[in-house]
């Protein structure tokens, strides 16, 4: 009798594979655990290279423990020798062991079913449908959380609860005051760029000193409000996802619902106020950046001089064209809030979760304020403004 023996051994376990006859014995040894199947699937693939096309005999004399998993392991192996038309058999178990091999084996494996595919043609359907039904969803959270905030608020303004003046100034700190820098650069860009093209475009007509109409107008109804907007939904609106995210993977909410705290007001309406109040400062300032650009580009691109250009900004400015900006800025102000706060709420125990809310928060509320900003030259529109 030949001996070819394929050793592969664990701590905890060992197979030996040897030949007898035209059989290929494998000899079990030690503990065949669930705590252990990566380590006995490698034993067992690394013996059963020498198997070849010849029947299978498992020895498991010297097992010491088998659970379910370990005997799935040698029952799995044992079905594949017998699909390729040769037998497998199982020799020298305890009773046990013995009963547990039996009733595996006696057990025929279940393939989930998959489900139905949908049709090519009612692909772009169900993919508008879901689209539709998370949007539904997504404005019904919303309307539920706006009502929580507008709760918290009247009852702090009631004094029925409390307003956390320190946290209000920390959040009015790290939205509002250290995002003016970025604010006034991206507006001082933006201004020149926007004034640089008109500029362009008016030079041929002999009518460069309408580029100041055009810059302030823009800067302090549209372009400065919607790039700080912007810049906000990026910057506090990630911050404030990420923030309550991270403090409902590790249930700090839920804490403080324990101890009594309501979570809106404590979290949530220092922020929803520092955005309110501070978005239309940043506005300003941007649009005054703004304004600032295109000053230097009039003078030394188009050849308006500065005294001129103020002459100018003061006939095309007036106290209509600056409410109109500052209006829209608390509304978008509270919609960055809503949809950050919101998806920081949806937030589930993973990385993975905190991830995909947080970009979730930014996309939607660039989105959302770029829509408002349409709605609100429509309305200013039909009005006269």
């Amino acid at each position: 009798m030949a001996d070819t023996e394929v050793t592969a051994r664990a701590s905890e376990a060992s197979a030996r594979a040897r030949t007898e006859g035209e059989t290929l014995v494998v000899a079990l040894s030690g503990a065949w655990r669930a705590a252990y199947a990566r380590r006995l699937q490698s034993e067992l693939d690394k013996a059963l290279r020498a198997r070849g096309n010849r029947p299978l005999r498992f020895d498991l004399a010297e097992v010491s423990e088998l659970d379910t998993v370990g005997a799935w392991l040698l029952v799995k192996a044992a079905r594949q020798t017998e699909a390729d038309g040769k037998p497998a058999e199982f020799a020298g178990a305890s009773e046990p062991h013995a009963r547990l091999i039996a009733r595996l084996g006696a057990t025929e494996p279940r393939i989930a079913p998959r489900p139905p595919g949908t049709p090519l043609l009612l692909v772009p359907f169900v993919a508008l449908g879901r689209v539709v039904i998370n949007a539904w969803n997504d404005l019904v959270d919303s309307q539920a959380m706006q009502g929580r905030i507008l709760t918290a608020f009247g009852s702090a303004l009631a004094l029925r609860g409390r307003l956390r003046p320190p946290a209000f100034v920390n959040q009015f700190d790290l939205i509002a005051l250290q995002a003016v820098p970025i604010v006034v650069l991206i507006s001082v860009v933006v201004g020149a760029i926007i004034t640089q093209q008109s500029i362009l475009q008016l030079r041929p007509f002999g009518a460069q000193i309408f580029v100041v109409d055009l810059g302030a107008i823009l800067m302090f109804r549209e372009v400065g409000l919607l790039l700080a907007a912007i810049m906000v939904a990026g910057r506090s609106g990630s911050a404030i996802t990420a923030e309550l995210g991270s403090m409902r993977m590790r249930e700090e909410i839920d804490a403080l619902q324990v101890m009594g705290v309501d979570p809106y007001q404590a979290l949530i309406l220092p922020r929803m106020l520092a955005l309110v109040l501070g978005l239309p400062l940043l506005a300003f300032i941007g649009s005054l950046a703004g304004i600032a650009g295109t000053a230097v580009v009039a003078r030394y691109y188009g050849g308006v001089p500065f005294d001129t250009f103020l002459d100018r900004l003061q006939d095309a400015l007036n106290l209509q064209t600056l409410m109109v900006g500052l209006v829209k800025a608390p509304v978008m102000a509270f919609i960055i809030g809503l949809i950050a706060a919101n998806e920081g709420f949806k937030v589930e125990g993973s990385a993975e979760s905190l991830g995909r809310h947080t970009t979730a928060s930014v996309v939607k509320a660039i989105f959302m304020v770029i829509v408002a900003d349409g709605l609100f030259a429509v309305f200013f529109a039909a009005i006269g403004f």
